[in-house]
């Protein structure tokens, strides 16, 4: 398989930009393996197109407002995005500036806090958090919610409910998992009640999801 095998046009105004007002209101397509048919359908009808017994699993990763912005030293603007929060004080991020900090620089955030540029791991850097604040309590007083780069638009305040889903639990992921954002608890309710059975994993969810495949050859990748 070769990349050129998957391209197909998009128009810009066929990708949402907000999401429905309910939740369960997308839309859903539905295969049938044994006939080969299609169906478009909302994922309010999934409960009768499952069967008492059948078991759900849902990730209760907890999507973190992982995107910072501030300047360096020089004054130059710098975009921090956390990839992995190491401990208390220490995070593995992506950065986007002008020029590339160099370990040992000091960036001042937006709203008051200072991140030391302690050091580089490929494409990402280690950094640490100054003052008396942790990683993650700087990231919730200040971080933006990271929304994927189809969306294009700057985040809300909204954002931080709705682009999360209803069972999240454990923080740690910078993009959500998304098939999960159309469950409710209406929606939960309803396929409690079908007899379907739920479980639990958590696998945070990585910047890398938003890579694109780069390789002509899809092995390759």
């Amino acid at each position: 398989m070769y990349r050129r095998d998957f391209h197909y046009d998009l128009p810009a105004e066929l990708i949402a930009q907000y999401p429905p007002e309910c939740r369960h209101a997308g839309r859903l397509l539905e295969l049938d393996a044994g006939r080969g048919t299609l169906a478009d359908r909302t994922v309010a009808e999934l409960p009768r197109l499952l069967r008492p017994g059948d078991l759900l699993v849902f990730n209760d990763t907890r999507v973190l407002p992982a995107r910072l912005f501030g300047r360096k030293d020089s004054g130059g603007r710098v975009e921090l995005l956390v990839e992995r929060v190491l401990d208390d004080r220490r995070a593995l991020v992506h950065m986007r500036a002008s020029k590339a900090p160099r370990p040992g620089a000091r960036i001042d955030l937006d709203g008051g806090a200072v991140v030391h540029v302690t050091g580089r791991e490929d494409d990402l850097y280690t950094v640490e958090f100054g003052g008396g604040e942790t990683a993650g309590q700087v990231m919730q007083r200040l971080g933006h919610v990271p929304l994927p780069p189809y969306i294009d638009r700057a985040d809300e305040p909204r954002d931080r409910e709705r682009y999360q889903t209803v069972y999240a639990r454990r923080p740690g992921s910078v993009a959500a998992p998304t098939a999960g954002l159309h469950f409710d608890g209406a929606l939960l309710e309803a396929l409690s009640r079908r007899g379907v059975e739920f479980g639990y994993v958590t696998l945070h969810v990585g910047a890398g999801t938003f890579s694109p495949v780069r390789a002509e050859r899809i092995a390759d990748h």
